[in-house]
C-alpha cells in the first residue's frame, strides 16, 4: 500500500491492515504516484499500536546517508520501536530520468550504497562516529536522537543480482530475494529474474555464502500477482496480460500465488520449507485480496 487521496483514507487503511492481522506496512520509494514514505509512515504509526512500518525499499540516491539516519531513527521513535528500514541501491530508470539524477552504473551505485550503510549503522550507535569514504565524508557526527531498537531497527536489504545479494548477507537482518533491476525497468529482462530456477539459485548463493550468520537471517519474498479463486486459469490469463507473461509462466513464478486459499496457504507452506521464507509480503493494494491467508496462518 503506497496511496491514498485523503489524510482520512490512507489512516483507515492503516488501521484496516493492523486488524486484518498482518504484521507490517511497507512502502516502497518512487517518484510516480505514491505518498513519500516516511511521514506517511508516521501518521499510520500513530493511528496503530501493534503494526510495523517500514520501506520496501528506499533508494539510497534519493537521500544522503546523514539525512537518512536521521529521519529513520525519528520514525522508531515516533512509533515507539516499530520501524523496518528497508534500504536498496535503486534501480527503476524511469526515477532518474524524470528527476534528473543521475543514473550511474550498478557498481557505482552498489559502491555508493555499501559506504551508506557503513553511516546510517554508524549514526544509529551510540556516540560520535567519522566515515571517509570515496562518496561521502562524515567528521565526529553523533546521529541524534537514536533509534528505540537496539542495537538498532532491523536492516532490510532488497536484492536480486549476485552482488547485491552479497550485500544483504553481510549486512541485512532481512534479505528480500527479489528480482534483479539491472534492467532498470519493469521488462522481460526484469521478470525472468524471478522465475524458479533464478531464484533457487540465489538461495543456493545465499545458504553457501552465509555460513554461520544463515541463522541471523530472515529470508522475504515479495509477491506481486496474487488471487484467492477458484478459477486459477482464468485468473492467470487476466494477470499474465498485466506482466507481459504467458499464463504459464506467471503461475510458475515464486513471485506469484494464485489459486484456492487451501492451495496458497499450501504453497506458502511448501515455500518455506524448500526456500526457507518466513517474511512474505504482498504487494502494493493486495491487502484485501490476501487478508483470509493471514487469517489462516496466524489462527486469527
Amino acid at each position: 500500500m503506497s496511496w491514498a487521496a485523503t489524510s482520512k483514507e490512507w489512516l483507515d487503511k492503516a488501521r484496516m491492515i493492523e486488524e486484518l492481522g498482518y504484521s507490517t506496512l511497507l512502502m516502497p520509494d518512487h517518484f510516480y504516484q505514491q505518498l513519500a514514505p516516511f511521514p506517511a509512515l508516521a501518521s499510520a504509526a500513530a493511528v496503530t499500536s501493534t503494526l510495523r512500518v517500514g520501506t520496501l525499499v528506499l533508494d539510497n540516491d534519493f537521500r544522503h546517508p546523514v539525512v537518512l539516519a536521521k529521519e529513520a531513527a525519528t520514525l522508531d521513535v515516533l512509533s515507539g520501536g516499530r520501524l523496518e528500514l528497508g534500504l536498496g541501491a535503486g534501480w527503476m530508470a524511469a526515477d532518474y530520468e524524470k528527476s534528473g539524477i543521475p543514473f550511474e552504473p550498478a557498481r557505482v551505485r552498489i559502491d555508493r550504497f555499501e559506504e551508506a550503510i557503513s553511516i546510517v549503522k554508524g549514526l544509529f550507535a551510540e556516540g560520535p562516529f567519522s566515515f571517509e569514504g570515496k562518496h561521502y565524508r562524515v567528521i565526529g557526527l553523533d546521529g541524534l536522537p537514536k533509534p528505540v531498537q537496539k542495537p538498532r531497527p532491523p536492516l532490510l536489504i532488497g536484492a536480486g543480482s549476485k552482488r547485491m545479494l552479497g550485500v544483504a548477507i553481510r549486512e541485512a537482518d532481512i534479505v528480500n530475494v527479489s528480482f534483479s533491476g539491472r534492467a532498470g525497468a519493469l521488462n522481460s529482462e526484469f521478470m525472468s529474474s524471478g522465475t524458479v530456477e533464478a531464484t533457487t539459485k540465489k538461495i543456493n548463493e545465499i545458504r553457501q555464502a552465509a555460513g554461520d550468520r544463515l541463522s541471523q537471517i530472515e529470508l522475504s519474498l515479495p509477491v506481486f500477482f496474487c488471487a484467492i479463486t477458484d478459477d486459477r486459469k482464468g485468473e492467470a490469463e487476466r494477470l499474465a496480460r498485466t506482466a507481459n507473461l504467458e499464463p504459464s509462466e506467471l503461475l510458475s513464478l515464486p513471485h506469484a500465488l494464485i489459486g484456492s486459499l487451501d492451495s496458497v496457504v499450501e504453497e506458502l507452506q511448501r515455500r518455506r520449507e524448500e526456500y526457507g521464507f518466513s517474511y512474505v509480503i504482498f504487494g502494493r493494494e493486495l491487502y484485501w485480496q490476501m487478508a483470509p491467508v493471514v487469517a489462516r496462518l496466524t489462527g486469527t
